[in-house]
């Protein structure tokens, strides 16, 4: 269901406008500075940001996990289904998967209220792994163990270099 897309695509850019934890709305630019793979459906009504800080830049708890930075599913898609394609795509791009494995913060004050933050996320494999220290944000994590195999988005014939 995913294409390869960039971290300025304006397409991306409206969806991510639309995501809690977007810094500055309307900026071109929606990804973190670094290693990042950005992924669309075709109708641009779903994507997906992961970011790979090198682990001396990172604050938390978490240095040299993969970080699912943008997820916004406004697609009749099953939101685990893309969610489990994504990290599919995320190991086809960056290979070797850290011993950190995957994770992805959810501000609970940001989002519909339901029984389990991050259902979408649990339902792809994500285990809750705590709280990060500075806003109490709810951290879910994949382990490697668990992830789907490396595979790559549409329309991709080769990875692209790091």
């Amino acid at each position: 269901m995913w294409f390869l897309s960039w971290r300025a695509d304006p397409r991306v850019a409206r969806l991510a406008d639309r995501h809690y934890s977007r810094k500055t709305v309307g900026a071109a630019q929606f990804a973190p500075p670094g290693r990042i793979l950005v992924l669309r459906t075709a109708d641009a009504d779903a994507a997906w940001v992961t970011s790979w800080p090198l682990p001396e830049y990172v604050l938390g708890a978490w240095p040299g996990a993969w970080v699912c930075s943008l997820f916004r599913n406004e697609s009749p898609a099953l939101s685990s289904a893309l969610i489990v394609e994504a990290v599919a795509a995320t190991r086809w791009r960056f290979g070797e998967v850290p011993a950190e494995g995957m994770v992805t913060f959810v501000d609970e004050d940001k989002v519909r209220p339901k029984r389990d933050p991050g259902r979408c996320f649990r339902r792809a494999g994500f285990v809750p792994a705590g709280r990060t220290t500075d806003r109490g944000l709810l951290i879910l994590r994949l382990d490697p163990a668990d992830m789907p195999p490396p595979a790559p988005p549409q329309g991709s014939q080769m990875p692209l270099a790091l």
